[in-house]
């Protein structure tokens, strides 16, 4: 999705011929499979993070196209971390290079990340405008969705144009919570309201189906320890609000295909899998293509001649069906592979709860991937949906149902099994006790103290209103700069005072 829609893909966009070229891109990644031509030795990770930006009041910053201009002319190439537009005018998204996280791999992934942080700011000094890593941007406010709220990145302005043609009819945010919000846009703006982190584990392809379903059966613990997307329109919604706007805010089905039960492009999925082709298959058979092709490679004569193909209309499918846990195929330095992206984590707070996150993650999913009994046989996939949605709405105060427990509150849960979990898992993929320690203990402290991204937020909002009398918008903007700086001084939101 990082790569741009080319003025003659668009200009000659055949949606049949596309349809053959996807149906191919799927015999050439079914042969790599047969043939055994995929990267199998090196469990490599990645990081991706989108940002919103703010102005000096608290509200959104549509600016992304100067902050971006003042990085790509600051010199310093290796510095930029794959900055790019994201869909809206205020997010850019930053990509941080691969890595084995042997070692003190997830210290150099904090550091790294301090760093590029530091860069974007700069950057956002230069533009007058702050940075703000958070879930889902509280001062967006319905006065903001018209089409300029969208990237000037041509590839978004197309995906506004298709998801809103197959739909044919205005998007509908409808969202109870603790307060409600039901408002409708012309265009998917509201989209723009969602940031988050997704973290990349590359898998040997026979072990693709327990890693996938090992992220599935976790997702829920994530979501409750990650959750920093309480506001939305103003007004307090779930703990983790993304996950129900991201479901309304790509839904391209017609009302008659809703009610009829077709699927949402935002995807928990139905069932676990045995494969990984079967998820590529479940994209093919239920979502109708929304970018247009970009190269003219046959995979059948680049594989003919000894080549790696790019399956390119496969990987910009892909990349429209918004999976939490998705599948992706990739070539890097010549070599094919496949890996997770979790996309389940919403941005921020800091570096290094973003590390905690990918520790409890990595840490969680190769215990539980390479346990003698998986987790997918102890547990049905209709309840781990159960726990993923319940843990959007009340985040670290969720109850959980897991195997030999029950229904469990997710904080006693994660403090007297999955810490442990994740430790061993941590352990078995090199990771230095030191880091495993560092980062975990971010994740225990959360429970301990009950406090994560939306619980600070949602209290922060209540001193503003209650203590200094502000109006609920004043209040959000007041919030958003504490937030704002907080998170550039480093410490961990658990130690953030109100």
């Amino acid at each position: 999705m990082g790569d741009e829609v080319t003025g003659s893909a668009l200009k000659h966009w055949d949606h049949p011929a596309y349809t053959a070229r996807l149906q191919a891109g799927r015999a050439a990644l079914a042969q790599l499979l047969a043939d055994r031509r995929l990267d199998r030795d090196r469990p490599m990770t990645g990081l991706e993070l989108e940002l919103d930006l703010v102005e000096p009041n608290g509200d959104p910053a549509f600016a992304n196209d100067s902050v971006l201009e003042h990085l790509h002319t600051s010199g310093d190439e290796d510095a930029l971390y794959g900055a790019q537009h994201e869909l809206g005018a205020f997010n850019i998204e930053l990509n941080l290079p691969p890595r084995l996280l042997d070692g003190a791999g997830i210290s150099w992934y904090e550091s790294d990340l301090a760093a590029v942080l530091a860069e974007v700011r700069e950057a956002g000094d230069k533009a007058g405008v702050h940075i703000c890593p958070i879930g889902t941007m509280p001062t967006l406010f319905p006065d903001h969705m018209g089409i300029d709220a969208l990237s000037s990145a041509k590839r978004y302005r197309v995906l506004n144009d298709e998801i809103m043609s197959q739909r044919g009819e205005h998007l509908r945010i409808d969202i109870r919570g603790a307060e409600s919000v039901d408002f409708t846009s012309p265009t998917i703006a509201p989209e723009s309201a969602n940031t988050s982190v997704q973290f990349h584990l590359q898998v040997s392809p026979e072990d693709f189906s327990r890693y996938w379903n090992a992220a599935q059966a976790v997702a829920g613990v994530q979501v409750a320890m990650g959750a920093n997307s309480p506001y939305l329109f103003g007004r307090q919604l779930w703990a983790e609000t993304r996950v129900i706007l991201f479901e309304q805010g790509t839904d391209t089905r017609q009302a008659n295909e809703r009610a009829s039960g077709a699927r949402p492009r935002a995807w928990f999925g139905e069932r676990w899998i045995d494969g990984v082709l079967e998820l590529f298959d479940e994209n093919y058979r239920h979502f109708a293509p929304l970018l247009p092709l970009c190269d003219d490679e046959d995979p059948a004569a680049v594989m003919a001649a000894g080549g790696v193909p790019n399956l390119q209309e496969l990987r910009y499918h892909n990349g429209t069906v918004y999976r939490w846990n998705r599948p992706v195929y990739d070539v890097h330095r010549g070599r094919p592979h496949v890996r997770v992206e979790n996309r389940v984590v919403a941005a921020g707070p800091t570096a290094v709860d973003i590390c905690a996150n990918m520790a409890l993650f990595y840490g969680l999913v190769v215990h539980y991937a390479n346990a003698e009994r998986p987790l997918n046989e102890r547990l049905e996939f209709g309840q781990a949906l159960v726990n993923f949605r319940s843990a959007a709405r009340h985040g670290v105060n969720a109850d959980q149902v897991w195997p030999g427990r029950g229904l469990v509150p997710v904080r006693r849960l994660v403090l007297e099994e999955l810490l442990p979990a994740a430790a061993e898992g941590l352990a078995a993929l090199g990771v230095s006790g030191r880091d495993a320690d560092r980062y975990l203990g971010v994740i225990e402290a959360r429970c301990r103290r009950g406090v994560n991204g939306a619980t600070w937020q949602v209290a922060r909002v209540q001193v503003a209103e209650h203590r200094q009398r502000l109006e609920r918008r004043d209040a959000l903007r007041a919030m958003v700069l504490d937030y704002a700086a907080r998170s550039a001084d480093g410490r961990p939101v658990h130690e953030w005072e109100v």
